[in-house]
Order: C-alpha cells, then sequence, then structure tokens
C-alpha cells in the first residue's frame, strides 16, 4: 500500500531520471541549446574529470562548449543510476561507461576511441518548468591496470 506522498516522490524520482538521460543526450548530440535549457539560470557548479570547479553559467556552458567542439563522438551508457528526491532537490549518482573518440587524420573517418568509466554526481532543482541541473562533479574510476602501476612503482 502507498500514500499519495509515496506516488508524488516516485512520479518526481521517475522525471528527474528523464532529466538525467536528456542531459546525456544533449552531450551525445552536441545540441547546445539543448543543454544550455537544462541547466538552471541561476549559480551553477560543474566538475569535470581532471578540471578544476567551474562556477557560474557561463563558465560551465562554456566548458560544455569547447567539449562538444573538441570531441568528433561521444557515447554514454549510464549503469548504477540512484535517484534520491528530498523536496525541491534531487540527486543523481551513477557510473557514465563514456565511449568517445576525437577527430580522424582523414576526412570522414572517426578517430580513435577511448573507453573510461567515470562515476558523477547530478544534482537537481525543481522549478516552474520541470527539473533543472544545479551541479554536475564527474571523477575517473582507476582500473585495475592503473592500480597495478602504482603498486609497482617505488616509493
Amino acid at each position: 500500500m502507498s500514500s499519495a506522498h509515496d506516488d508524488s516522490t516516485h512520479g518526481d524520482a521517475e522525471l528527474v531520471e528523464l532529466a538525467n538521460t536528456a542531459f546525456y543526450e544533449a552531450v551525445e548530440q552536441a545540441d547546445f541549446e539543448e543543454l544550455s535549457s537544462l541547466w538552471l539560470e541561476d549559480e551553477i557548479s560543474c566538475v569535470h574529470p581532471g578540471w578544476p570547479v567551474l562556477s557560474g553559467r557561463g563558465e560551465v556552458l562554456r566548458s560544455y562548449a569547447l567539449i562538444m567542439a573538441n570531441t568528433e563522438y561521444i557515447q554514454f551508457f549510464l549503469t548504477d543510476v540512484k535517484v534520491t528526491v528530498l523536496g525541491e532537490t534531487a540527486l543523481v549518482n551513477c557510473t557514465e561507461n563514456t565511449l568517445s573518440g576525437g577527430p580522424s587524420e582523414e576526412a570522414g573517418e572517426l578517430g580513435p576511441l577511448v573507453g573510461q568509466l567515470i562515476v558523477a554526481t547530478n544534482v537537481f532543482r525543481r522549478t516552474p518548468e520541470g527539473w533543472k541541473l544545479w551541479s554536475h562533479h564527474g571523477s575517473p574510476v582507476l582500473t585495475e591496470s592503473d592500480e597495478d602501476e602504482d603498486e609497482e612503482s617505488p616509493t
């Protein structure tokens, strides 16, 4: 048996997951206008793997424009997706199984593809227009080969 509160929270979680999916699809399609519409107009923040914290709408959106301009191909396979809704705020934790490729040396060809695991936290806020991104934080996951190299190096 579920209460009305449970039903609305369950519905919110589905809407947040749809907003989260739309974010990744916009990046995959290099749709800058769509990506821009998914972020809050307020103070936002973003951490791309290996980057410093980016703050403010202009800085965050510029980073995505740069990524889109320099990435020939990117695809996200999201796993371990967990959505938590608390009032007007929602948290999505997931693993981004990312496949990307840069420009190739030959016209019309795809550059070399690189796979990467990134754990991400996406924070959303409820607005009259729906759930909007407030913050994205991605951190690379060390693979076993990365750990083996660390163990072999002298301390």
